[in-house]
């Protein structure tokens, strides 16, 4: 049984150190991808507050197809370049968008959702996919939290097997 209770948002100088700590135990002598990616998008949907959609876009045949998510159900496919996750993709970095109203291209598979972060998966120079997270609340990612979730994701790669296509 997992127990989230012991990471506190309250106390958010150790709140992203708890995330990971918790995140190296779900990948402890795991390295199937689904399966890791499945168990962090929970994670940090039970755990970030104020996010309603975390989940993956993976870079399939040339376009972002839906992965494990947790949330409402969400857009299948995401054209490279299009969107906050089709340019995060398309560009290969990271997109903190305050307000998504306000990003021209803006896909909205739920419209509920203000701001978003959008961290491209790169392993080896390949381009896996993304990780989306989504809030209701506008300029709801800072900096760090933006820095805290590139590592985490990182980590996860490292972690995880992934079938690279060179």
């Amino acid at each position: 049984m997992f127990d989230l209770s012991s990471i506190c948002s309250k106390d958010y100088a150790n709140f992203y150190a708890d995330i990971k700590d918790f995140a190296d135990g779900l990948f402890y002598d795991e390295r199937d991808a689904l399966a890791n990616m499945s168990n962090l998008a929970s994670l940090l949907y039970h755990t970030l507050g104020d996010v309603n959609w975390v989940g993956y876009y993976l870079f399939k045949s040339g376009e972002l197809v839906l992965g494990p998510f947790q949330g409402k159900p969400a857009c299948v496919r995401i054209s490279i370049g299009k969107g906050v996750c089709g340019t995060a993709a398309m560009k290969r970095e990271t997109l903190r968008i305050p307000d998504v109203h306000q990003f021209e291209g803006h896909i909205a598979c739920d419209g509920d959702t203000k701001a978003e972060l959008v961290i491209p998966m790169i392993k080896k120079g390949v381009l896996l996919g993304v990780l989306d997270i989504d809030s209701t609340s506008k300029s709801r990612f800072s900096e760090e939290d933006q820095k805290a979730l590139e590592n985490i994701v990182d980590k996860l790669l490292v972690a995880s097997d992934f079938v690279l296509k060179l």
